[in-house]
């Protein structure tokens, strides 16, 4: 006498598998969302791509950014799509405050620079020199620094604390020389609802003080006005010019990791013997 053995019908099979499947899409639709949702209202990582925020940024610097600081705009969810025009839960920025933003001729391509210049503010560099609204800012000059100048060589860089009229404080980086392409600048005033931001490296940034390479004929809500008499001073560079109150991001806040510009992705040893932990887990002013 045999034992009979009992089997699952081919169906139920398959409805088995169909459904393990169906949970491992949901668990992962899941997943997926909740890290859109923090992505677009609290949190959002950045790798610092170049030198113009030096010495308080570097290349290879992995950032945090604050989505909620200055409220939503389009800019705020990936792949800006047109789905609202200006901000929600708005609030304006601080001077001194180092902001991601939309390059406004673009839209798309994100730059980290620091807020100098508020709407109704006049905004000039002489010598060097960041002057605010006819005044100023305050500056004390630093020990000297070599740094590496990525071509194979180190120079001489000058480091200058900067004390906005507010009372934040700051480091700044330039060269030897004050007469550098965006150190003389004419007077920007800066149109309602837009910004003026600038590189810590003063040298080495193309930011506001430069032409933002947008057409003239353009006049829509989301541009800012620019005054092509300036360009006189700055010659043929393209920069940022003014940015859009729409176009912010989020605020910089902490360094979480660093690596240096050697470290690759597919070189997993360099992930160790390239990284700078003396920068983990700084905060940012």
């Amino acid at each position: 006498m045999t034992e009979a053995v009992e089997t699952t019908p081919p169906e139920e099979e398959k409805g088995g598998a169909v459904n393990e499947f169906i949970e491992i899409v949901k668990t992962v639709a899941y997943a997926l969302g909740i890290a859109l949702v923090l992505r677009v209202l609290l949190f959002q990582p950045f790798t610092i791509p170049s030198a113009s925020m030096e010495p308080n940024l570097y290349q290879g610097d992995y950032i945090i950014v604050s989505k909620f600081s200055y409220g939503y705009s389009k800019h705020s969810i990936p792949f800006s799509p047109p789905l609202f025009k200006g901000r929600i839960f708005g609030s304006a920025p601080k001077r001194g405050d180092i902001i991601v933003f939309k390059l406004p001729r673009d839209g798309h391509v994100d730059y980290i620079k620091r807020l100098v210049g508020l709407p109704g503010d006049k905004i000039q560099v002489r010598g060097g020199a960041l002057y605010i609204n006819g005044q100023a800012v305050k500056r004390q000059e630093q020990a000297d620094v070599l740094v590496d100048s990525g071509y194979g060589f180190t120079q001489p860089m000058k480091r200058i604390q900067e004390t906005t009229p507010e009372g934040r404080t700051y480091l700044t980086q330039a060269d030897a020389g004050p007469d550098t392409q965006g150190d003389n600048t004419g007077v920007y005033e800066v149109p309602e609802g837009c910004y003026f931001f600038m590189g810590d490296n003063r040298d080495n940034s193309a930011d506001s003080r430069f032409n933002p390479g947008i057409s003239p004929f353009k006049t829509d809500s989301g541009t800012c006005k620019w005054n092509y008499e300036n360009d006189q001073y700055t010659g043929d560079a393209i920069g940022v010019g003014f940015v859009p109150a729409e176009n912010l991001v989020g605020k910089a806040q902490i360094i979480l990791l660093s690596w240096n510009a050697d470290a690759h992705l597919f070189k997993p040893w360099t992930w160790f013997m390239d990284a700078r932990p003396s920068r983990f887990f700084r905060v940012l002013k």
